[in-house]
Formats: C-alpha cells, sequence, structure tokens
C-alpha cells in the first residue's frame, strides 16, 4: 500500500532489537523514534552534523542547578576542552556554587523527602536532593570577597573580564589543593573562554561585590560591555580557531552508516 500523504514520509519504525553490541549512535539514531526520545535524538542529530561544523559559533546558556550536580566536571568542562564551546551565558548560582568544587569545599547526595527543619538543626542546606554544611557558604563569600579586594579588581569591568579574573584565583587554589578540571570557572580562565552573566546582582557572588562596594569597593559590571564582546567574538571566531583538534572530535559523534534523518517528513 502506498502512502501518498505528504505526512507520511518519515522513517518506518522498525527498531532492531536492543543488545549489548550496539553502540550509542546505532541505540539513539534507531531506537530512540517517538516521544521525548525523539526530541533527544533530533537534539544529538543537530549537535553532532550542525552544530560542531568549523564555521559555527556554539554559545552555551546554563540555568538552574546544574554546577551543583557536577554537571561542570562530568560534561561541562570536557566540551570546553574538546572545543565545543566558544562562550557561556551563565546564572551567577551556577558559577557561584561551582566555586565550591575549585576550592576545595564539597557538595554531596542526599534526599529529597527530608523536613528542612531537621536540617537546619544540624546545619545543613540542600538543593534538593543535593546537601552540604553551611559553612561551603560561608566560605565560598570569604573567598569571593578576598579576590574582590585585590587591585587588579578595582575598576568598572564586563562580566566575562570579571569572571577570567575570578578564575585565575580558583584555578590557583585548586592547584594549591592538588585539584584538576574541578571548576568550570578555573577551566574557562585557562582556555579563554568567556563567561557571562547578564544579571550578575542575582547571586551570591554579587551580592559579595554589592557588600564590599559599601566598603568602598571600586568593582561594577558593564552589561553593555558584555553584549558587544560577544558581538565581536562572533565576528572574529572564524579567523583565529585552530578546528582541527574540534575536526577530530566531532568525527566520534557521526556514524558512516547513519541512517536517513526522519525529520525531512514535514519538507
Amino acid at each position: 500500500m502506498k502512502n501518498k500523504s505528504r505526512f507520511l514520509r518519515g522513517q518506518p519504525i522498525e527498531p532492531p532489537a536492543i543488545d549489548a553490541n550496539m553502540s550509542i549512535v546505532d541505540l539513539i539514531d534507531k531506537t530512540f523514534n517517538a516521544y521525548n526520545a525523539a526530541r533527544f535524538r533530533e537534539a544529538c542529530q543537530l549537535f553532532a552534523e550542525r552544530m560542531l561544523a568549523d564555521d559555527v559559533t556554539v554559545g552555551m546558556s546554563l540555568s538552574g542547578a546544574m554546577t551543583p550536580a557536577g554537571m561542570g566536571m562530568a560534561a561541562i568542562i570536557p566540551l570546553m576542552r574538546a572545543g565545543f564551546v566558544d562562550w557561556i551565558v551563565s546564572t551567577g548560582a551556577n558559577l557561584y556554587h561551582d566555586t565550591h568544587f575549585g576550592i576545595g569545599l564539597q557538595m554531596r547526595r542526599g534526599l529529597h523527602d527530608l523536613d528542612d527543619r531537621l536540617l537546619r538543626e544540624e546545619g545543613v542546606v540542600r538543593i534538593y536532593d543535593i546537601f552540604f554544611q553551611y559553612e561551603v557558604l560561608l566560605k565560598t563569600d570569604e573567598f569571593f570577597r578576598e579576590t574582590i579586594s585585590a587591585p587588579e579588581f578595582q575598576r568598572t569591568m564586563s562580566t566575562a573580564e570579571f569572571h577570567y579574573l575570578a578564575g585565575k584565583y580558583v584555578l590557583e587554589r585548586s592547584r594549591l589543593l592538588g585539584l584538576k578540571n574541578k571548576s568550570l570557572l578555573g577551566a574557562a580562565h585557562e582556555l579563554g573562554i568567556p563567561i557571562y552573566t547578564s544579571s550578575p546582582g542575582d547571586s551570591s557572588i554579587g551580592m559579595n561585590v554589592a557588600a564590599k562596594a559599601l566598603d568602598g569597593n571600586k568593582l561594577q559590571f558593564d552589561v553593555n560591555a558584555d553584549v558587544n564582546d560577544r558581538l565581536r567574538r562572533k565576528e572574529e571566531r572564524s579567523k583565529k580557531r585552530d578546528s582541527h583538534h574540534r575536526r577530530r572530535l566531532t568525527e566520534k559523534f557521526r556514524s558512516s552508516n547513519r541512517a536517513a534523518d526522519p525529520g525531512s517528513a514535514w519538507a
């Protein structure tokens, strides 16, 4: 029976059986056929086939409690080191909590359904099911207040420049503690990847900056400089990037026997 409707041109749903020998590429391309799995497949194909091209600028956005769950160490830093990220826009909270790891403080797995009153009695703070000592916040606040007291911070700057300078201090603290690849702020400084925060006052970092301003600290943020810097970097990126490493790693995301993309069904 012939399907005459243009809406029935998609690839037939005939997935192979999943077994121990199936590659991750075939698992996604051939068995993620519908519902949220299909959206995930489309995202993977968009990432591997379009976003990782040499002439594409990749801006990553981070919101929600990503870094407290360890996503910086597990996924974001590896992507940065592989050359798959050109710049990042992040909430200040993600960068604040990222700093915990870079200066040797711990976050732990917890439970989502405990009574907050019980946790408070024991000095435990939580982000849903992530637990940590209240002292973690105090020590991180102290770290930032000491950092922004340095002479190099006594002026107006973009948030990207601020994070670059702060990342140097996080990286040095990590080095002294024998830590590596714990903080995306530190990795961004090392790799020269700018990190922007569109609303720097809406986090503990920004509140520490505001508190220090009451004591005469001169640090202020210029968000207009962030906008102009992103535009400039987009124009200059293709002229300066050495894309060999990125191209080589991109091939790992592609399969020589990839099935035809069923997304063309709506063409």
